[in-house]
């Protein structure tokens, strides 16, 4: 039978023979490789005596780019020849599982059974524990297995160990410890298989594609294990992540179960109000996800050229011409767990610090883009070095709606500021109740909740305790958990568990809501405009100076915080066509905050006068030349005090710039503007009138009589 030789481009150098019906000869699998010089880049002879094939440019190993330096039409190609390789790749569908178990069951029992005696198993351990009274002592076994029993099951409950292992105020310390082990401590597979699997997958001899290759895995995770290895012809250092065999067969058989067991809970646990089938689905779609390591590919590139702008953040980039459905090959990062409290501080890093830079970029992908890392656990967020923040493994990533962006963030703040009216009407918005639900009865229970059960300051709460707090208000409620707000939840639930390693009385909403601040002033979407004005100006006029000022104290917090751009929606809207609910109270407030600077200065500079010289000038009067009682002074000059305050706030931002001013100045010359303008002085002219006239009216002062 004939042969032809077929020129691969990620065997660069190397030629390979092909049967024509496509079949790769056997190579056998090299478990470690001698190390090697890289050798410059050449041409592919075709073997026919046609032109050579132009080889990828690759980067230089003493590059500090990545791979993004090559010239981007060659890029794309070679990622369309890595989505090539995944054509077959496996995607979730309930119904083929169904067709396909369904005709199984007694593979399907089996399984089933296996999974009840595991868990049944660990228990009933627990229980007779429970009942000697041994539970703090038979700690440390419970956890190790646990672990053991979690492992055993397969990557399904992997991945639910990897969630109690980051939650602190679930599991004991005992219990953290050994399930952090399921991040990257798992049970391997065999390095033959694995090295059978990347040839395979790329159609070349391992020799042809690495210098050298750890003889062993460097980690071992719940769908696959890592190596770390040299490429052959740029030297370049890469992570090289292998599938393991028969994940698919394995996760395809859970996800039937446990989508089974969400059928039953949706039928008859009424307590549970959300489609459990649902979040099971998108939990399941995710997962398979996961197994397509070209999607994981264009998912790390998406997401390294929407966040990684921060200096503070690292993305590592994708070779895909070393990548397939099974096999990806990516930057290799040098760093630390983030757990690893004590080998992050050896390096002269904080902790918290880089907890932050994690909640900072949560919050950006969250509800700036709105395409999010769903599996945030330690192992897959690394310390470098330099202090920054590494992301891996973005095989789970979840998107979030753009009004569910905007109604997040708006009800965070209503929650801050204890709006439990506006809170409430949220919950349309998140798409969480059908308009045709009446929300009135959600209001009390709210307040019950963070008025008088928790007593605090809302800011201080922890996310997990926010979270349950909702879930025991809403449950009474018909209200819809939408899915992907489920792995907002895990996301966020995950970063505070981080969190909380370092620093016990660490606050997620505390550090995040800088950023809430900061959006609500500047950002133009209506939904947050509509909020903002709603927030300073609700019952009327009190408060509003406190709010306006508590925001830009905590907005100018967060890094990004530009005062050009704060309170511009507002004002687009206050002299815009449907602005005039919105601007008769600006020109209420606009005339009290002018009395209040004019007439405070007036008080102030009475106050400075000395003593003798007050009592000679203004008729030994003991109230000054003003007719307001003590009260009505302090008001006023704090009003003056807190109006400057907000001022020197805006002034004294790093990007301030005195142009903030020019729209204002702009509209100035516009109709509706000078009409406004009239009102204002209108106003301001009335209210000193009446000051004036009481000035005039008040009692003559006493004349002492003469002395005899």
């Amino acid at each position: 039978m004939s042969t032809t030789t077929l020129s691969v481009p990620c065997c660069v150098g190397a030629r390979i023979s092909v049967r024509r019906r496509g079949r790769v000869k056997a190579i056998p699998p090299r478990a470690a490789l001698v190390e090697a010089k890289p050798r410059p880049a050449q041409a592919i002879n075709s073997g026919d005596g046609s032109a050579s094939v132009a080889l990828l440019r690759v980067r230089d190993s003493s590059s500090s780019s990545a791979p993004s330096s090559r010239d981007r039409a060659d890029d794309m190609q070679a990622e369309a020849r890595a989505m090539a390789r995944a054509a077959n790749a496996s995607v979730y569908s309930p119904e083929l599982l169904a067709t396909k178990y369904g005709s199984r069951p007694i593979k399907v029992v089996r399984r089933a059974l296996e999974i009840f005696a595991g868990l049944g198993y660990f228990g009933f351990n627990l229980w007779l524990d429970q009942a000697k009274g041994q539970l703090d002592q038979n700690q440390r076994e419970r956890a190790v297995q646990l672990r053991k029993t979690l492992t055993r099951l397969g990557p399904t409950f992997v991945k639910i160990g990897q969630g109690l292992s980051t939650r602190p105020d679930l599991c004991p310390p005992q219990y953290l410890e050994e399930l952090s082990q399921l991040q990257d401590a798992l049970p391997t597979f065999p390095d033959a298989e694995a090295f059978s699997c990347i040839e395979r997958e790329l159609g070349c001899p391992l020799d042809s594609i690495y210098s050298s290759i750890s003889a062993s895995p460097i980690a071992a995770a719940s769908l696959g294990q890592v190596y770390k290895a040299q490429l052959k012809y740029s030297g370049q250092v890469v992570a090289v992540k292998v599938q393991r065999p028969g994940i698919e067969e394995a996760i395809g058989l859970d996800f039937y179960l446990i989508r089974g067991l969400g059928f039953l809970i949706n039928k008859y646990v009424d307590i549970i109000s959300s489609d459990v089938v649902a979040l099971i689905d998108e939990f399941a779609r995710r997962v398979y996800q996961e197994l397509n390591y070209v999607q994981e590919g264009q998912n790390a590139r998406r997401f390294k050229k929407l966040y990684a702008d921060k200096e503070d953040v690292l993305v590592p980039d994708i070779f895909w011409d070393y990548t397939s459905g099974k096999v990806l090959t990516m930057e290799w990062v040098e760093g630390v767990k983030l757990n690893e409290q004590e080998a992050i501080e050896r390096q002269g890093l904080r902790v918290l610090d880089l907890v932050n830079t994690g909640i900072q970029c949560s919050l950006r992908q969250l509800l700036e883009y709105g395409y999010f890392h769903a599996d945030p656990h330690p192992g897959n967020l690394l310390a470098t070095p330099d202090g920054k923040l590494a992301f891996s493994d973005f095989g789970m990533m979840s998107e979030t709606p753009e009004q569910a962006r905007s109604a997040i963030i708006g009800h965070v703040v209503h929650m801050v500021n204890r709006d439990y009216e506006a809170m409430a009407r949220d919950y349309y918005a998140l798409d969480f109740l059908s308009p045709s639900v009446d929300v009135s009865p959600i209001v009390p229970a709210l307040r019950n909740f963070f008025d008088d059960a928790l007593n605090s300051t809302v800011s201080e709460l922890n996310f997990k305790t926010i979270v349950d707090g909702l879930g025991a208000v809403l449950y009474q409620y018909p209200f819809n958990v939408p899915a992907y707000y489920a792995l907002i939840l895990r996301s966020l639930t995950v970063l505070e568990g981080l969190a909380l390693y370092a620093d016990p009385n660490f606050k997620v909403l505390a550090a995040s809501y800088p950023y809430f601040a900061k959006r609500l002033l500047t950002d133009p979407n209506p939904y947050l405009r509509d909020a903002l004005i709603e927030l300073l100006f609700k019952d009327g006029r009190s408060g509003m100076w406190n709010r306006l000022e508590n925001l830009l104290v905590q907005g100018k917090k967060d890094s990004d915080f530009n005062a050009k751009d704060a309170l511009q929606p507002v004002l687009k809207l206050l002299l815009g066509a449907d602005g005039e609910e919105l601007r008769v109270l600006v020109i209420k407030e606009a005339v009290r905050v002018t009395e209040a600077i004019i007439l405070g200065s007036v008080v102030e500079s009475y106050k400075s006068i000395p003593d003798v010289i007050r009592t000679l000038v203004f008729n030994f009067s003991a109230t000054g030349p003003l007719v307001m009682n003590s009260a009505e002074q302090e008001s006023m000059l704090e009003l003056r005090a807190q109006v400057f305050r907000i001022w020197e706030l805006l002034r004294s931002s790093d990007n301030f710039d005195p142009s903030i001013l020019q729209p204002i100045l702009q509209v100035l010359q516009e109709p509706e503007a000078r009409n406004l303008g009239g009102r204002v002085v209108g106003g301001i002219t009335q209210r000193l009138a009446a000051r004036l006239l009481q000035q005039v009216l008040r009692d003559p002062p006493t004349v002492p009589s003469p002395a005899p």
